[in-house]
């Protein structure tokens, strides 16, 4: 068995880099990926659940969402599953703290914060290999190239690109990274992050330290994981043998789809909220609520 949690799963990202008794950690993990001239010395926690402007828009669910002491915004995610829309999702989620900014009843001039939407995925959203990069930093450019809006940024790390040894980690970033990659194969903290920040990360991760209540949220939410992960393999291989007579891609497409449809299902029967299946499957609200 591990000595550490699985940061990759809601409730060990959320411990990591979630609570406020570790909110450095937070500061220090945004700071290796933020430019030198952009970095962060206060944070303070907002709500991870934005509704829209009227009660019939759809929510936005965020792992972490917080405010640096200048006024900009963080939104950080992590993603396990590989969701077909996930770029889309992002840029939906950006759109609730800048929305926020129009208080209704006052006086606005437009002006907006500094967003930032930084995603940690467990999977490769660039299929193509010529194209791969393990991490992708996007804003708004014109057709030269050149940066059209400063104030809103993506950063995506697909962390299965991520290969670095102990002796070739360099930058900050790096060592965030191998963190996060091996967490649960340490036995004990390497030499290289043997340094009071990653110390910390590594006790907050340990599970002698968690309470017997902690322990049980943490099985059960892993569970979810690898529960949902055997579903969706099966359904897509269950896709793949019906579509052969069809043509292998068709099948494997189909068998996708009905496994985040099984997923959702599966969910909606444990009792989640529609928001986070939502999150777990990319499938609408509607078509949620139609599943039996």
């Amino acid at each position: 068995m591990s000595k550490y949690l699985n940061p990759y799963t809601d409730f060990g990202f959320k411990r990591l880099f979630g609570e406020e008794a570790n909110k450095d950690l937070l500061i220090d993990f945004l700071n290796a990926l933020l430019p030198e001239h952009h970095q962060i010395n206060m944070l303070e926690f907002r709500n991870v659940e934005q509704l829209g402007l009227i009660a019939e828009e759809r929510k936005a669910i965020y792992d972490i969402y917080c405010e640096a002491e200048n006024g900009e915004h963080f939104i950080v995610e992590m993603q396990k599953a590989k969701q077909r829309w996930f770029k889309d999702r992002a840029l939906f989620s950006v759109t609730f703290p800048m929305r926020a900014q129009a208080m209704p009843g006052k006086g606005w001039d437009f002006r907006l914060p500094m967003v930032y939407f930084i995603a940690v995925l467990d999977f490769l959203y660039d299929e193509k290999e010529e194209i791969q990069k393990f991490q992708r930093d996007v804003s708004l450019k014109d057709q030269d190239g050149e940066e059209f809006y400063k104030k809103l940024k993506f950063s995506f790390l697909q962390m299965p690109l991520f290969t670095k040894t102990e002796s070739e980690l360099v930058t900050r970033k790096d060592k965030w990274c191998y963190f996060l990659k091996n967490l649960t194969d340490f036995d004990q903290i390497p030499a290289i992050l043997r340094e009071p920040i990653f110390e910390q990360a590594f006790a907050t991760a340990e599970f002698s330290r968690m309470s017997r209540d902690e322990l049980r949220v943490y099985e059960a939410n892993e569970r979810i994981y690898w529960d949902n992960y055997a579903v969706m393999k099966t359904a897509i291989e269950d896709g793949e043998a019906r579509g052969e007579t069809r043509g292998r891609a068709k099948g494997r497409a189909e068998g996708k789809a009905e496994g985040r449809v099984e997923i959702a299902r599966n969910m909606k029967n444990e009792g989640f909220e529609v928001a986070v299946i939502v999150k777990m499957t990319g499938l609408s609200p509607k078509e949620i609520e139609q599943l039996e």
